[in-house]
């Protein structure tokens, strides 16, 4: 390693960084962003800011930020910076990354002293994908003026509950009586206070169970919904379906274009969905919960037409899991409210992890054991409960294992395509297999489903108009 690039990569670092390091005299070299990357030694960069100005945080990739920490560090309520003006800050010196160089910014720098533990450090160089390796005592050179603090979290204490449905209730009872006043010794169901479940969607399940039923009995429950008659129509006329002619009634959508069973599970799926309010808060750069779960339920469906079909789970209840994958975040946001924004803060300042750690972390169950549960207390079929519950384990082979397995599927990948929360990770090879697809004909599936975005997002504003 020496102070002029000693590159392993064709790419170079920009050339702001280029002049940084030369002038300081540091020696580095570059490398490639990889998986196998020890995540101790990655640097997480993180800005934040308040009424006083902004705040550098830096600390290891295999730590959560934990914004209370920082508080008591500083006497200081941070959040992270607004995307769009974090964004102006780099491209004004033609970064698409923030690197973890304290000398670049003109703000004072705290950061993680366990970083300094190890031989090494990678940085993020400002292009995507291309990291600098700099030894630890080189590092600390960058740190003059820096605070040094112990204020994150190491991963390897937070363990979300990714196999233990048995213990779901327990768990979730524990984290409401936390975060109430006082210690509620009551029932679950008298302690967390769910709305009861909608008359068209008690219907509507009825029908689900019922053999006999028939387009004309899903037509008359439709309709006594208007506004769910009117989205059953338009999403019959969207582009995304093509129907030849105009769809004139609610039978003509159910018969000439989505069919009974697409059109009980879109039904069922919404007045669910419907049956909990939006929270008004959100972690910055999310996506759209409707369009997140239309996302999800169109990908869904491609890909279990493309799965063979002695192999394939029921594609009504794949479809509805797929519109249902995250209800939990709107229960999380019902049953604690004082403590919904906190999660969306840290998710914000934790772009390197998935939700799951961070609810874990704050209120001890995650978002998918509280929305399984919530499924099974409203008598919903097991297969749903089961998808929605292990849907973020690529390994789950219990029962029901395809509806979960193909749910995880259709989430990560458009997770690594920018849809949904959290960071890319490589999908394995094993879920591919399972499922009977292979790696090409799953993503030419998302591929097109990207492709009609427009038509898609339109399905999503027609259920929850834009503010």
């Amino acid at each position: 390693m020496n102070s002029a690039v000693d590159t392993t990569t064709s790419v170079t670092p920009p050339a702001l960084i280029v002049q940084l390091l030369d002038k300081l005299a540091l020696p580095y070299r570059t490398c490639d962003d990889s998986p196998e990357l020890n995540p101790a030694q990655r640097i997480q960069a993180v800005l934040v800011d308040d009424a006083i100005g902004a705040l550098l945080v830096l600390f290891p990739r295999d730590h959560l930020l934990d914004l209370s920490r920082v508080g008591e560090l500083t006497g200081r309520q941070l959040l992270a910076v607004k995307p769009d003006r974090l964004t102006r800050m780099l491209s004004k010196h033609s970064l698409q990354v923030l690197p973890g160089l304290p000398p670049l910014t003109s703000s004072p720098c705290l950061y993680e002293e366990r970083l300094l533990q190890q031989p090494a450090l990678f940085i993020d160089s400002g292009h995507p994908g291309l990291l600098l390796e700099m030894a630890s005592h080189d590092f600390k050179q960058l740190l003059s003026k820096a605070s040094a603090g112990q204020f994150a979290v190491p991963l390897s204490t937070i363990q979300p509950n990714l196999d233990r449905p048995e213990e779901d209730r327990e768990e979730i009872t524990k984290a409401v009586q936390s975060f109430t006043a006082r210690r509620i010794q009551k029932r679950l169901e008298e302690t967390i206070e769910i709305p009861p479940l909608a008359q068209t969607a008690q219907k509507i399940i009825k029908l689900r169970v019922d053999p006999d039923a028939s387009v004309d009995d899903i037509t008359g429950v439709v309709e006594t919904d208007p506004a769910l008659a009117a989205q059953v129509v338009s999403w019959a006329a969207s582009p995304y379906y093509a129907a030849p002619g105009k769809i004139r009634s609610v039978e003509d959508a159910i018969v000439r274009v989505l069919g009974f069973d697409l059109v009980i599970n879109l039904a069922l799926g919404l007045a669910l969905g419907k049956s909990l309010s939006l929270p008004k808060d959100q972690p910055q750069q999310a996506t759209p919960y409707w369009q997140q779960s239309i996302y999800t339920a169109a990908v869904i469906e491609g890909l279990n037409r493309a799965i063979p079909r002695t192999q394939r789970p029921e594609a009504g209840i794949s479809y509805l899991a797929g519109l249902l994958h995250n209800f939990g975040y709107l229960v999380l946001a019902h049953v604690f409210p004082p403590h919904f924004s906190l999660i969306c803060r840290h998710l914000e300042v934790n772009p390197h992890l998935g939700h799951s750690v961070i609810e874990q972390h704050l209120l001890g169950i995650t978002r998918e054991q509280i929305g399984a549960w919530l499924m099974r207390y409203w008598g919903m079929p097991d297969e749903l409960s089961t998808a929605l519950r292990f849907q973020h384990d690529p390994h789950y082979q219990g029962e029901h294992a395809g509806h979960a397995n193909l749910v995880c599927l259709a989430v990560q990948l458009l997770r690594n395509r920018g849809i949904g929360s959290g960071p890319y990770s490589e999908v394995p090879q094993e879920l591919f297999d399972r499922l009977g697809l292979s790696r090409e004909k799953a993503n030419d599936v998302v591929n097109k489903v990207l492709d009609a975005e427009a038509a898609l997002r339109a399905l999503a504003t027609q259920i929850h108009p834009a503010p």
